[in-house]
């Protein structure tokens, strides 16, 4: 086939097709989308259908503005309120936390090397290899913990964001480092890349709070016309943060996710259309990213490191992470064991450990395919046993809430920033008519108003005598989120998120 731009976006709208497909029959078995976009990638691959790529610069690029978009979302999604309990044990676990696993697994791949026949590999190499896959990944880990069917309680979900969230910095530092002890024989200046690493950690927290600020601020002053552009605005920030920090020497990854922070929680114009804006280009990211890294793989040059892959991925889950999680988390004695040992579990690798292998692929590393292919088996890995699992686990540790699904919003209505009042929607149960079935028998607060009804595809404004049925949907309005957390518990809603 000729390569055209007709083709190419032929081809391109058939990749899309097809992932969303495999991921929403995946959803119904418990498989994770990404596995699945990745799996489709291959599918189409040089040794499937046969569409070639084999560009790893282009690859890269790809996942470095996917990854830009994918945090950056995570970020506006994130309230302060509920990392700030979690902070210190979020970056002890994007700091520590990631230099234990990569050091524990760097050591067991030279053990491995040292005891299995034709698997040679120098300890420098073994700890590049650790250091790929030391980082969980944000892409996996936002998609998985905010999908409807999980609520975690203990401000779990916030940890686990905010440490894939901004982890990648450690990971990055430590791959760059051996990558250059490896092509300069170990002649490095280690104290002048530990010095880097604090400078980049330090300029791109400062920079994505800066230029996050600056785009509130643009947000609440600039009177677009078209309401429609104020999400392309954001998206234009979005990447002005991650290049111009980047230009600076900071690490535009924690720069983009702190900017998205720092947005998500500022009051502008069309916030909640902008985050849902995110939220779809965010998936649209995550597909495209996946697609392109299986395309890039060649299936055949997987199983000759199946048997290694398999030992270095089974000894990450069962040992590396939980022990540098548990090592990481030890000062910090208000949290329970249940909810240590799912963290341990949480530690998903996915698109940012292949990025990362691609550094030793464009440096010329000695054995750099070999490390590609491992490291992408053990994203396979890691998605197959952990991404299937955590919600099985989450309940068996009793970490997570009970949820009852009621679908899409039922009312899709918006508040102006300026309005202060929280505003959610309750599914009526028979618990919530308790005290009688009539509107003036449901306890509600005094801070808090019923304003409308949805039964069947009726809606309808209760009163007082109004009766209200089971399944009903109501919409409230209430002062605060205090007041409807309240609210929730008198209604006798099992959990308020």
């Amino acid at each position: 086939m000729t390569i055209t731009a007709e083709n190419i976006l032929l081809i391109g709208s058939v990749l899309l097709f097809f992932s969303l497909l495999a991921g929403k029959t995946g959803y119904k078995f418990g498989v994770p989308t990404l596995l699945l976009f990745l799996l489709v990638g291959m599918v189409f691959g040089s040794e499937g259908v046969g569409l070639q790529f084999s560009s790893q610069k282009t690859a890269q690029f790809i996942g470095v503005v996917a990854l830009s978009i994918i945090l950056f979302s995570g970020g506006m999604d994130t309230r302060y309120e509920e990392i700030k309990p979690v902070a210190k044990e979020g970056i002890i676990l994007a700091t520590l936390g990631v230099l234990l696993t990569a050091i524990l697994t760097g050591f067991f791949i030279y053990f491995l090397a040292q005891m299995l026949p034709g698997f040679d590999m120098p300890l420098p190499v073994c700890l590049l290899l650790g250091s790929l896959m030391s980082s969980t990944d944000s892409a996996s880990v936002f998609a998985i913990l905010r999908s409807k069917e999980l609520k975690l309680k203990h401000n779990l979900r916030p940890l686990l964001e905010l440490e894939s969230g901004s982890n990648d910095p450690m990971a990055y530092m430590l791959t760059i480092t051996l990558i250059q002890v490896i092509m300069a024989e170990g002649q490095a200046k280690i104290w002048l890349v530990v010095l880097m690493f604090f400078y980049q950690m330090i300029v791109g927290g400062i920079a994505g709070y800066l230029l996050g600020k600056l785009c509130a601020f643009f947000l609440r002053r600039m009177n677009i016309i078209n309401d429609a552009l104020y999400p392309i605005l954001i998206f234009a920030f979005c990447l002005f943060i991650y290049s111009l920090t980047d230009l600076i020497q900071g690490n535009g990854f924690l720069a983009v996710y702190i900017g998205g922070l720092v947005i998500g929680n500022s009051r502008f114009p069309h916030r909640k259309t902008a985050k849902n804006f995110f939220d779809g280009l965010s998936w649209l990211a995550q597909i495209i990213m996946f697609l392109t890294l299986g395309l890039l793989v060649n299936p055949s040059e997987l199983w000759p490191v199946a048997g290694i892959g398999l030992l270095i991925g089974v000894f990450m889950i069962v040992f590396a992470r939980p022990a540098a999680v548990l090592l990481s988390l030890w000062p910090f004695r208000n949290m329970t064991f249940p909810s240590r040992i799912f963290t341990c579990w949480v530690g998903l690798r996915g698109a940012v450990p292949i990025i990362f292998a691609t550094y030793p692929l464009l440096y010329g590393v000695p054995g750099a395919n070999v490390l590609f292919n491992i490291v992408f088996f053990i994203t396979i890995l890691s998605l197959l046993v952990q991404g299937t699992s955590i919600p099985w686990i989450a309940r068996k540790l009793h970490v997570a809430f009970p949820h009852k699904k009621i679908g899409r919003s039922a009312f899709e209505l918006e508040f102006s920033e300026d309005i202060k009042s929280a505003m959610n929607e309750v599914v009526v149960t028979a618990d919530s008519l308790r005290f009688g079935n009539k509107m003036m028998d449901i306890p509600l607060p005094d801070k808090t108003l019923v304003v409308m009804v949805k039964r069947g595809d009726s809606f309808f404004i209760p009163r007082g005598n109004t009766e209200i049925l089971e399944k009903d949907t109501l919409l409230i309005i209430s002062d605060d989120e205090k007041a409807l957390k309240e609210t929730y518990e008198n209604l006798g809603v099992d959990s308020y998120l």
